[in-house]
């Protein structure tokens, strides 16, 4: 089992790297490609898109196919897409190869959620997905870093064919470590009526608000801490190293903690992540403060985020993955959306500290939509012991 989610967890780490490893290339891309830095950053929230409204129908293309061969077939088309972005000879074949690329990203991790979940006991589920995702928090460490410096000393198209063998280890790890899991058969009415469960919608809205939210201050971090508490951008670079390694503890936290009450951790985790937002504008103006909160941020906010692919996983029972799939666009959805909203309160004129108030707002109404989840369920757990 624990090989199973192994080769899981590098899989997604390949994934994780190649998702997020343009953000610190785009400099390199704009100088190479002779565009400008926000026509080049076309090419983070097309893959986000990409991830949002295409996996999904990868995902029902493959729904009658054994999962491990799926999953074999998605990193297939993880390697393609990154050979063809550090061959790309234009702007343009790039933002095809990274839409092409991000099309193995929801897919993966919605098929992945489910094989890690049946490997292990029910009451394990959560820690199993978990320690799947651990691979793409451990990519924010590790992956993104270094294919970023390897970016900068030997250009951009370097850290694209890196990515490469790490995508052939992913797959021989599947093929070796993941027993086969057939998939069940489909009816896409059923798919469909499954998905537009008021429980599962609400699971995907979680997932969206959540993203908004951190997305919406995250995206301009860097900026924020050279600006306002006035760190080098070396010191910068450590900090977000930092702020890796508490998802990671997060998302493991998360993990185990999930399996035993998941809505009142996420409930708990969201009420803290709008003090958390609020505080900031007190406390980044200040070295210590600031890298303390940045690191408490991280962790609250992946390890209260970290049940909602499992439980999506079980509230769609008729559907799982196509659901979970939806949950990995949701979260790009709101990448997306975040860093659009952090953009408008910037161009607004309200300055850095603005952000986190943002943030805090978004977080009330995720923190709504969770507990009118937590209605729900109480609702139909009665409705269900009135019928026994």
């Amino acid at each position: 089992m624990r090989k199973s989610l192994l080769a899981l967890a590098v899989a997604a780490f390949g994934i994780g790297t190649s998702e997020f490893i343009i953000m610190g290339l785009l400099p390199d891309l704009s100088h190479s490609l002779h565009v400008s830095i926000p026509k080049a950053g076309v090419l983070v929230s097309a893959y986000a898109l990409s991830v949002t409204f295409g996996s999904p129908l990868v995902a029902l293309l493959l729904a009658r196919t054994e999962r491990k061969r799926a999953m074999l077939i998605l990193m297939g088309i993880f390697v393609a897409g990154n050979l063809l972005c550090a061959l790309a000879p234009n702007y343009e074949l790039l933002l095809c190869a990274r839409v092409l690329t991000a099309l193995c990203h929801g897919a993966f991790f919605g098929i992945g959620s489910i094989v890690a979940t049946r490997l292990v006991p029910y009451e394990q589920r959560t820690q199993a997905v978990t320690l799947m995702f651990s691979g793409l928090t451990i990519a924010n460490v590790l992956g993104v870093p270094a294919g970023t410096a390897l970016g900068q000393a030997f250009g951009w198209r370097a850290a694209f064919f890196a990515l490469i063998p790490v995508g052939l280890v992913a797959m021989a790890a599947l093929y070796r470590m993941v027993p086969e899991q057939q998939a069940e058969s489909i009816v896409l009415k059923h798919e469909f009526r499954a998905v537009v469960r008021p429980q599962v919608q609400l699971v995907l809205t979680l997932s969206t608000v959540s993203s908004v939210a951190l997305f919406c201050t995250f995206t301009y971090i860097a900026p924020m801490l050279e600006a306002v508490t006035h760190l080098t951008p070396h010191a910068v670079t450590w900090v977000l190293v930092l702020f890796g390694i508490s998802i990671t503890v997060g998302n493991l936290l998360g993990g185990r903690l999930g399996d035993w009450k998941p809505m009142p951790l996420v409930l708990g985790g969201l009420a803290a992540l709008i003090a958390i937002h609020l505080a900031m504008p007190i406390a980044m103006p200040h070295v210590v403060s600031a890298v303390v909160l940045v690191f408490v941020w991280g962790m609250v906010h992946f390890g209260a985020i970290a049940p909602l692919q499992s439980r999506i996983v079980e509230q769609a029972k008729g559907a799982p993955n196509l659901a979970a799939t939806l949950n990995q666009g949701a979260f790009n959805l709101g990448n997306a959306l975040g860093a659009s909203l952090g953009g408008l309160v910037l161009a607004a004129g309200y300055g850095y500290m603005r952000l986190p108030i943002a943030s805090a707002v978004v977080m009330t109404l995720c923190l709504a939509a969770g507990v009118v989840t937590v209605m729900i369920e109480r609702r139909d757990e009665r409705a269900f012991g009135a019928q026994r």
